[in-house]
């Protein structure tokens, strides 16, 4: 069963994305913020195929930041450098989506395509 790590602090928007990917097949995980992204993380390492985190969200210390995605990005590939990661935008967030990609991310999804984000994991999974 492929894993995916979700984090996302919207929580409509999460269950979506999780029911979304559930269906396709995939085993979720979810958290809402940094700290408790990493947690699951650390508690599922080996299992975890590929994360999806969005990029504005609680950081690390609990309170709402811009690009707060990236900080967890830099968490996560340290301690598993090949992981995927997909970095889920607003559509105004484009440009800082591009910017995800140099930072390590294998590529940026703008939200409210569901589908489309079970094509990009199954894609970036080689499935």
């Amino acid at each position: 069963m492929t894993t995916v790590l979700l984090v996302d602090d919207e929580k409509l928007i999460q269950r979506s994305l999780e029911k979304t990917l559930l269906r396709a097949g995939f085993d979720v995980l979810t958290a809402s913020d940094c700290k408790s992204g990493l947690d699951v993380f650390n508690q599922n390492a080996r299992a975890v195929d590929i994360a999806v985190l969005d990029l504005n969200m609680p950081g690390f210390d609990g309170m709402p930041k811009p690009d707060a995605g990236f900080d967890l990005l830099d968490e996560l590939k340290k301690q598993k450098t090949d992981l995927p990661v997909i970095i889920l935008t607003a559509y105004d967030e484009v440009s800082k989506a591009r910017e995800s990609v140099s930072k390590g991310a294998s590529a940026f999804f703008v939200k409210g395509r569901e589908q489309g984000l079970v094509e990009l994991v199954r894609k970036i999974l080689g499935m």
